[in-house]
């Protein structure tokens, strides 16, 4: 029944906020302090952007009502800790009564809700209240005072008249008239003076009659503190001022002689004094709201965002600084929260502002070093970090958003440093791949020198090729190009004497080729060597064996065809390895089957 009572029987009067406000001033508090709290749900709890929140003061109650759809399953734990460590952000010092409510869009009761009290407050300070009671007996007893001290008054009044008859006359009866007469005047000056004193101070206030201004300056005191806050507050508490200061200033009037006087003196001095804070209170609230018109204005300078902070803690030091027992602690509660709310608003903006305007100094210390050191690279390593250099720089100024302070000097930063930034990685690729094209060309060579002791000419030429064109593909704007050009001569040399050494080879294996074919047949002809120094063929003691078989054979001998084969098969053997060693330009030493060795 309370949740019902709360949210739906006194909606009227709990006034929730929405986008149509019906109270401007406490309406538009509420309504940021809705906003703050909806925002912080929103970046903290999943689902977040679908809650809605309402705010709403009651009895001295803050009243908050989250809803969202049907649809969303909230973490109800999550959801009040969010709201309860936002709150808590923003609270006073003193105690304030709070009580959270979460329901589903479309329904009429909640289904969670958390009570709380914020503020850090001694419980001391309860204390106090029985002050403000002993305030009141003190009051019922002094005007019971009041009526003994009307009594006194009416006796010292009463006796006044009889003072002038009392004392003899000095003057014995017999005087004559004309003695008489001055002692007469003399007399009734005295009774005229004396009576005239007594009516003046009968009459003045406070005295004789009824104290009215100690009774409407207590009664201002009661009704100050009976007053709620409204969306007029500002204009309230200046008329309040005002009645205050007329009233001090009606007991300042009363006589020194009066009963009241100390009483009157006391109220005038409590009433000064609230004028005094009601005054601070005001102006606190001039400054807050020429914070506030600022605060609709984009801010040029982290320098003009500092100075709205200023003016918002101008605006809350006064209201902190009024007492928990004060008549003017109420009022300016919800002040405090929605100026405590706008104060963080600017530090946050001026801190990000600052880690933004960080990062533009970062770049331009970043660009200078790239800059300085660009001009002294030596190695590849000094050029990488250049490069890295420029775009960190880079990277720090593309990160600046749009809508902050230094976006502009950013862009025109970036449209210096982007140019660097390209330079410095053409000449980094540069240098890379002339790194890789020398090292590959050492690399290269050294395979080329290992083919060349294997005597695998082929292979060597080819390496040594492939070397020298890489030592000649180095960029002259390179740092290796010197060393490359170191390379170029000895890589020519090493590979016309591979390519001279590849033809001889080649040489060397057409003749062995020649040779095989000659040697082979159905049977083995002749064996044989070849080197630098020349051609040595043996006759095979086979192919020496079948010509003399043949010669030999009963059949064929005498016959002359016979003998003709014979020779004609030796003469053809030996013109064939004739040719071959002219062809390769060797020597031919022919050894027969007996040792005997023929050269050609």
């Amino acid at each position: 029944m309370y949740l019902h009572s709360t949210i739906e029987d006194h909606q009227n009067n709990l006034d929730y906020r929405d986008c149509s406000p019906k109270v401007a001033a406490q309406q538009e508090d509420l309504l940021f302090l809705a906003q703050m709290l909806q925002e912080h749900l929103r970046a903290e709890v999943p689902s977040g952007e679908f809650f809605q929140v309402q705010c709403a003061v009651k009895n001295d109650r803050l009243m908050i009502l989250t809803q969202h759809p049907k649809s969303v399953w909230p973490d109800i734990e999550k959801v009040f800790l969010v709201l309860e460590e936002t709150l808590q952000s923003l609270s006073a010092q003193q105690e304030q009564q709070v009580e959270l409510f979460l329901r589903v869009a479309g329904q009429k009761l909640p289904y969670a809700k958390y009570s709380l009290t914020l503020g850090v407050g001694d419980r001391e300070d309860l204390g106090d209240l029985g002050d403000l009671g002993d305030l009141g007996d003190r009051g019922d007893r002094g005007d019971r005072g009041d009526r003994g001290d009307r009594g006194e008054l009416i006796s010292l009044s009463s006796s006044s008249p009889s003072s002038p008859s009392s004392p003899s006359s000095p003057s014995s009866p017999s005087s004559s008239s004309s003695g008489r007469t001055p002692r007469l005047l003399s007399v009734a000056l005295v009774l005229i003076t004396v009576l005239g004193s007594a009516a003046y101070f009968l009459t003045s206030p406070c005295v004789m009659f009824a104290c009215k201004e100690i009774q409407t300056a207590k009664q201002l005191e009661r009704s100050f503190r009976q007053t709620t806050p409204s969306h007029k507050l500002e204009q309230e508490l200046a008329k309040w001022q005002q009645q205050f200061n007329a009233a001090s200033f009606v007991l300042k009037t009363m006589p020194w002689w009066s009963p009241r006087y100390q009483e009157a003196e006391q109220l005038s001095a409590g009433l000064s004094g609230d004028s005094e804070k009601i005054n601070q209170v005001v102006k606190a609230f001039q400054v807050a709201s020429l914070a506030m018109q600022k605060g609709q204005t984009v801010a040029h300078s982290l320098e003009e965002l500092q100075d709205r902070q200023q003016m918002w803690r101008q605006a809350i030091a006064p209201l902190e600084a009024i007492n928990f027992n004060s008549p003017l602690y109420r009022l300016v509660q919800q002040k405090l929260w929605v100026y405590r709310a706008h104060l963080q608003a600017v530090k946050q903006q001026s801190l990000t502002e600052e880690k933004w305007l960080k990062k533009i100094e970062t770049a331009k210390a970043k660009a200078a070093a790239a800059s300085s050191r660009g001009g002294s690279t030596k190695s590849l390593e000094d050029l990488e970090k250049v490069q890295s250099t420029w775009l960190l720089a880079v990277n720090a100024l593309t990160a600046i958003p749009q809508n902050s302070l230094g976006y502009q000097e950013a862009q025109k930063l970036l449209a210096e440093y982007k140019p660097s930034l390209a330079a410095a990685r053409d000449r980094a690729t540069i240098e890379l791949l002339a790194h890789k094209t020398y090292h590959q060309a050492v690399k290269t060579a050294k395979l080329a020198k290992s083919y060349q002791q294997q005597n695998q000419w082929q292979a060597a030429v080819a390496h040594w090729s492939l070397a020298l064109n890489a030592a000649k593909q180095v960029p002259n704007n390179s740092l290796d190009y010197s060393k490359a050009q170191t390379l170029i001569e000895p890589y020519s040399t090493a590979l016309k004497q591979a390519e001279e050494k590849l033809q001889i080879a080649s040489s060397f294996q057409k003749t062995r080729t020649d040779l095989t074919k000659i040697c082979s047949d159905t049977i083995r002809v002749c064996n044989f060597t070849i080197d630098s120094r020349g051609i040595t063929v043996w006759i095979t003691p086979e192919y020496q064996q079948i010509l003399s078989s043949s010669l030999m054979s009963p059949n064929d001998q005498g016959n002359p065809n016979t003998v003709a084969t014979v020779i004609n098969h030796l003469q053809t053997l030996q013109q064939a390895l004739v040719v071959i060693s002219e062809n390769a330009n060797l020597p031919l030493v022919v050894y027969g089957v007996q040792g005997n060795a023929t050269n050609y």
